[in-house]
């Protein structure tokens, strides 16, 4: 549950994200220990999005039409922006810029996913996803492509839509990013350094 995004670790035991709440987990708390946890009800196993995650976690290929299209419309990007950077940990990214963004992470000793697929029924994926604190970093490149900028609203309205945390990098920031990425991270409970 904790890697689909619906509960997150804190300091002993698990709390409910929003993501959780919306597929049906429950907050509790040990009445011995008060350490908090997650109730899940059976119906969780007929909940589309998460039997959804789960098949693509597992890599299950019954997808339905609706994902298939989108899928397609994500792999053209694919196909057009080559992965062919490759990153000091070995990830293979887009551009210079997640490049750079990627070995930031790296070098500051922070466990990261490149193109992690978000944890709900859309067929989207993130730049960067950060398991501690399930933070996702995106990197906006060709601001003045209409058809990007297009897309741009587009994810933005998902993370606004599903309360995920955002930290949002431009151009400008990419050559910033001592000052920058530290202090979004803290926003949102990781420390760097």
């Amino acid at each position: 549950m904790s890697e689909i995004g619906f509960i997150q670790k804190y300091l002993k035991g698990w709390t409910i994200t929003e993501l959780g709440k919306q597929n049906g987990g429950i907050q509790k708390e040990s009445k011995q220990t008060g350490i908090p946890f997650v109730e899940w009800n059976e119906s969780i196993f007929e909940n589309r999005t998460f039997i959804n995650i789960m098949r693509e976690l597992k890599g299950d290929e019954q997808v339905d039409t609706q994902k298939k299209i989108d899928k397609s419309k994500e792999s053209n990007f694919r196909e057009a922006f080559v992965a062919k950077h490759r990153a000091t940990d070995g990830h293979m990214v887009r551009s210079k810029a997640e490049m750079l963004i990627d070995n930031w992470l790296y070098m500051a000793e922070i466990v990261h996913a490149y193109e992690r697929k978000l944890p709900i029924e859309e067929e989207v994926y993130c730049d960067f996803y950060i398991p501690t604190g399930k933070i996702y970093i995106e990197f906006w490149g060709l601001e003045n492509d209409p058809k990007y900028a297009k897309r741009k609203e587009a994810k933005k309205a998902i993370y606004k839509k599903y309360n995920f945390k955002l930290i949002e990098l431009t151009d400008d920031e990419v050559f910033n990013l001592d000052d920058i990425l530290p202090r979004e991270l803290l926003k949102f409970g990781v420390q760097t350094y």
